[in-house]
């Protein structure tokens, strides 16, 4: 007797749900608790097809290979890849390392707001979502994590597992490198001409940067990219914006011979101006009794900027415990820079620092800039060539934001205000209100910190609240 057809089709549905559900469940199942925090986690990240997307190198499934779908496929690997790449976190977890405050920030949102696995992969992947109880489980360990290896002691203890931490009121220095490493970063004689310091570009009474969209080298030349400011930069797992310096010490040794910025031949050339003043001479004999050396005198400046740290800002003593410290606007500002994803990037005691993120993930922001592409648009990708890396740039830290504008690495953006907004289009998607970012500017504001005991200012700013630059205030 011959089975229908209708038959048949209802046999292998009923076939394909039983299937479906079985893997569903068995995909889904909690991992044994007698595994480590982390092999849990791992089990769990990976059952959710975490690196079908966030990898340099995914494992694409068959129809990757099919005409249209297959465009689809490269298409949403190549935005998830963008948004993060988990695989050093994969890596951390295996190897027992602590996961990169990054990735536990953007795991963490990510699984907070529901937002993966995006739905159009969980339907084809009927073992990717992940439950709710999976959910818990993601969160509580993101929060031991951070509170085991990034928490600041001083922290109250409601604040221990933020993605933001305090400052710490100071970093581990040799004095005497410091002191001499103080005068050098004043000294002009690291230029050519005898005109050009580190603090031509970098004052610290104007919050660690000049205010302007591109410094000014010898003989009136323009670099190519907004100057960074110094406070807490020894707190940047890179240094300059494409990452091309690993220390402070490799920072600052480009500088001086950089045609455009110091323009000095050699360092022979700026030894020999340094050994004609005896005085300073027996001074960094008594730190350096092997001679002068471009190492030596970059290490000093390293070493003297590993102390320009700002501590105690209102923020700072916010977190803790002092409830005071920030009004009711300010705290919904950081609430508001927490919800619209801010802090997945600027993390970690800087607010930044610690990643090279994609400028324009949900907007071209290069295309509505108006203005022609230069090299230095190409950020990360000067260095390493690869094309992943076009258009990333290291993320700045907000610290004293307030004080350091322009803003973005081409300096387009004269206030917090236009930074703001733009950043939650570009980076986003996002259209804010004008309370909303009104609120989230007044947040930056609580970010300017102490150093040496008293607050930063800079002559520059204008009188608006969050430092918003003055309308007639020029470059």
């Amino acid at each position: 007797m011959k089975m229908k057809t209708s038959v048949k089709i209802a046999i292998v549905v009923v076939a394909a749900g039983a299937v479906g559900t079985v893997a569903y469940k068995l995909a889904n199942r909690l991992p044994s608790p007698d595994q480590t925090a982390e092999m849990q986690v791992q089990q769990i990240l990976d059952d959710g097809g975490c690196l079908s997307c966030h990898s340099e190198n995914p494992d694409l499934p068959f129809y990757a290979s099919w005409p249209v779908a297959g465009n689809i496929v490269r298409s949403d690997v190549e935005k998830g890849h963008r948004q993060a790449d988990l695989g050093a976190a994969f890596a951390a977890l295996a190897e027992g390392r602590p996961v990169d405050e990054v990735s536990l920030a953007k795991m963490e949102k990510a699984i907070s707001d529901g937002s993966m696995p995006v739905a159009k992969y969980y339907l084809v992947h009927w073992g990717s979502s992940i439950t709710d109880a999976k959910k818990a489980k993601l969160l509580q360990w993101i929060h031991d994590h951070r509170v085991a290896n990034y928490s600041n002691p001083a922290t109250a203890p409601r604040f221990a597992g933020e993605p933001v931490q305090p400052l710490p009121d100071s970093l581990p220095t040799d004095a005497r490198k410091a002191a001499l490493g103080e005068m050098l970063y004043n000294d002009p004689r690291l230029s050519s001409d005898n005109t050009v310091s580190c603090a031509s570009c970098h004052g610290l009474h104007t919050g660690g940067v000049d205010n302007r969209r591109y410094s000014e080298g010898v003989n009136g030349s323009l670099g190519g990219v907004n100057a960074p400011t110094v406070f807490n930069a020894a707190l940047n797992f890179e240094q300059f914006w494409d990452g091309r310096a690993h220390t402070l010490a490799d920072q600052a040794g480009g500088p001086p011979l950089n045609p455009v910025e110091m323009a000095s031949t050699s360092w022979e050339q700026i030894i020999g101006k340094l050994k004609a003043d005896l005085k300073f001479t027996a001074m960094f004999l008594k730190v350096y009794p092997g001679g002068y050396s471009g190492e030596a005198i970059t290490e000093a400046i390293g070493e003297y900027e590993k102390t320009l740290i700002t501590p105690d800002s209102r923020f700072d003593l916010y977190l803790k415990g002092d409830s005071t410290a920030i009004t009711a606007q300010e705290q919904h500002g950081y609430e508001l820079f927490k919800e619209n994803r801010c802090a997945t990037c600027h993390v970690g005691p800087l607010l930044g620092g610690q990643s090279f993120e994609y400028m324009g993930l949900a907007q071209d922001y290069f295309a509505a800039r108006g203005e022609e592409m230069t090299e230095e648009d190409n950020g990360r990708f000067k260095q390493t060539q690869k094309a992943y890396d076009r258009h990333r740039f290291k993320v700045p830290g907000l610290r004293n934001v307030a004080l350091t504008f322009p803003y973005y690495h081409d300096g387009t953006r004269e206030t917090l205000s236009e930074a703001v907004d733009d950043m939650a289009r570009f980076q986003v998607g996002r259209q804010l209100s004008a309370q909303d970012r009104d609120d989230i500017v007044a947040f930056l504001g609580t970010l300017t910190g102490k150093f040496r005991g008293r607050e930063l200012t800079n002559p520059n700013a204008g009188t608006v609240a969050g430092g918003v630059r003055s309308e007639n205030q020029q470059q």
